[in-house]
This record gives structure tokens, C-alpha cells and sequence, in this order.
């Protein structure tokens, strides 16, 4: 029969043994030194001053008493030291490290309870594409002292870094770098169309693909419109953002209709031959005037000047010229035309 259990050394109290008591008062020191483990520090030389009940896990360069107990655990008790061998599995809290160790059968190594897993669900489950999965109000992620970076890092140039933003699952807006290194928003209706509202270049250009924005004038050539007229206009250059050519005005050309309700910066430039005093004006709706070019002494072969107006414009309002006097005027672009755009 074996004198110590196998697993934690503990001796037995043997038959016809003499001074049973002396055996099992070291039984229950190992107990007290190894349940619970609790270890002080790693060292190689024996504390000036220990205090007793108190456990150091010995390392390799050892002194002193400790000569010889390289990698076991040393516990005060009695005033003298017990040298107790840790086995592969066996877990202790270290003190001056804050933190779980567990012994590998060679040494101790930090104890990770997570791990690497393939993935993680946090209240809710992951899956093989979202391998990080949270359901909670919110997400804090802050700062341990100083400042707190995110960091979305993808393989090539032509692939995705991005954060996506959807409702009930289905995507409403997108930023980050997507398919190139320009940062970029885009945003779509539906989850299926997207629109890049937009990109900054990495040299720092700053473009917006879809912000209103027009050049609208006649075709090319001198035109003289009938004084109290209002004409429109049928030829549309750096169009974007959704502005388009209505219905028909009376004096000619079509309204320019205007796509989303926001501020807007209007100039209007004109070119004429003046035959006697004159005036074009921006009308909204064909009554408000937002823009006007005015020559009340005119003379000469050739007059050029432009005015700059900023309205609030509501989507589907519509913009056209009126005119006062009987001058001529030279249509086309860098001539007399309209130009607006979303500020």
C-alpha cells in the first residue's frame, strides 16, 4: 500500500503507526497550502521576512532554503518551508500578478477562460459570417487612461473595410472603405441600390456625386423675349443630384425643377445687346424672385454682368426666367444661363 495519495501527496496514517496525529496534522498543512491555492509571488529567493500561511511558486534561479526547488511551490508554515510539487492541471491565484495561472505539467502559464473561440455570441447567437455577435441597447467602448481607436482593417485595395447601418436587416447607409482606399458614404432606399453621397480622396478631395447641382441655359444663339415673358430653359450641363426639365413656359423653354428641399446658391449671368433698359429675373414658382440682373441705362453693342441669390428651395419647385424690356439676349453657356446648386 502506497504511503501518500497520488494526486496531492497527502500521507497516510498507517497501521500499528506510533504519533498518528503527527500525520495528520502534515496532511491537512498540504491541505491548507494547496485548497484554495493562493500563491504570493514567483521567486527564487526566500522572502526576508514571510509571513506564515503564505505560498511562492519557486523559479528556476533558486537560493537559500529554496536551493533545489526550482518550479515547486514553497509554503510557511511553522516557521520552516514545505516544498510541495504542482502537477499538470493544478490552478492558483497569483497575487502580485492579478491574476489565474494554470500549471501545464512544466510551469505556470496564464489561464485564458475564453481562449480563442471561433466565435462569440454576446445575448444573441454568432454564426460563421458575424463571428462577434451583441444584442444590447448599446456598445461602450472606451478609453483605459488615454485616447481609444477602432481599428477596421481589410486584406487588399479592392476589398471592404466599412461599417454598414441597417434597418430591420436591411441596409440603409454604408462608410468606410469600400472597393477602394477613398473613405466613402453611400446610402440606398431599399437595400439593393446604393448611392455614393460621398468620397474623400486620400490626397484629401472632398466629392459629392450627389449633391444638387446644375448649369441650365437656351440653345445657343441671340434671342429677344417679349417684355412681362417668362422663358425656361432646355439645355442642362453638370447635372447631378436629381435636377430635371418640367413642363413647358409659355415664353419657351421648360421649368427647371428643383429636387430636394434644402438651401440652394443661384447665379445667374446674363448676356445681352441692349436696346434700352431691361432686367432678368430668377422667379421660384413663377413668383418669387430670388436672383436679378438689372440694367436700367443700357447702351452699347454688348452688356454682361451676373447676380447671385440663396433661397430655401422645396422640392418640386420649379425655376424660370422673367423678363422687362425688349434687348436681345445671347444664350449659352458662359452667356446668359443659370446656375444652382445645394449648399
Amino acid at each position: 500500500m502506497s504511503e501518500a495519495t497520488v494526486n496531492l501527496g497527502l500521507p497516510y496514517i498507517l497501521p500499528s503507526q506510533a504519533q498518528k496525529h503527527v500525520t495528520h496534522n502534515e496532511a491537512l498543512q498540504r491541505l491548507d497550502a494547496l485548497c484554495q491555492l493562493s500563491v504570493t509571488a514567483t521567486l527564487g529567493t526566500p522572502p526576508s521576512d514571510p509571513q506564515e500561511g503564505t505560498c511562492y511558486a519557486v523559479s528556476g534561479a533558486t537560493t537559500g532554503a529554496w536551493i533545489g526547488a526550482a518550479g515547486k511551490l514553497a509554503f510557511r508554515q511553522d516557521g520552516d518551508w514545505i516544498f510541495i510539487t504542482p502537477r499538470e492541471g493544478w490552478i492558483g491565484w497569483f497575487l502580485a500578478e492579478d491574476r489565474i495561472k494554470i500549471h501545464d505539467g512544466s510551469g505556470w502559464i496564464n489561464y485564458d477562460a475564453i481562449g480563442v473561440p471561433p466565435s462569440l455570441g454576446i445575448n444573441t447567437t454568432a454564426d460563421s459570417t458575424n463571428r462577434l455577435a451583441v444584442s444590447s441597447a448599446a456598445t461602450l467602448l472606451t478609453h483605459s487612461g488615454a485616447g481609444h481607436q477602432l481599428k477596421i482593417n481589410k486584406a487588399t485595395t479592392g476589398d471592404t473595410g466599412s461599417v454598414l447601418f441597417q434597418s430591420n436587416w436591411t441596409g440603409r447607409a454604408e462608410i468606410g472603405l469600400m472597393g477602394s482606399d477613398s473613405f466613402g458614404l453611400k446610402v440606398s432606399p431599399d437595400g439593393v441600390a446604393w448611392n455614393t453621397a460621398i468620397t474623400v480622396a486620400s490626397q484629401g478631395q472632398v466629392r459629392m456625386p450627389y449633391r444638387p447641382l446644375v448649369r441650365a441655359t437656351r440653345a445657343v444663339g441671340l434671342s429677344t423675349p417679349a417684355s412681362g415673358a417668362q422663358t425656361g430653359f432646355s439645355t442642362l450641363s453638370v447635372v447631378q443630384g436629381g435636377f430635371s426639365l418640367g413642363s413647358a413656359v409659355a415664353g419657351g423653354g421648360n421649368r427647371l425643377v428643383v429636387p430636394l428641399t434644402a438651401a440652394y446658391l443661384l447665379c445667374l449671368g446674363v448676356e445681352a445687346n441692349p436696346a434700352g433698359a431691361f432686367s432678368v429675373s430668377v422667379k421660384v414658382n413663377g413668383t418669387t424672385t430670388v436672383a436679378s440682373v438689372n440694367d436700367n441705362d443700357a447702351a452699347g453693342s454688348s452688356y454682361s454682368n451676373c447676380a447671385i441669390g440663396l433661397a430655401i428651395l422645396n422640392v418640386g419647385d420649379w425655376l424660370a426666367l422673367e423678363h422687362t424690356g425688349t434687348t436681345p439676349l445671347d444664350f449659352g453657356y458662359d452667356k446668359t444661363e443659370l446656375t444652382v446648386i445645394m449648399l
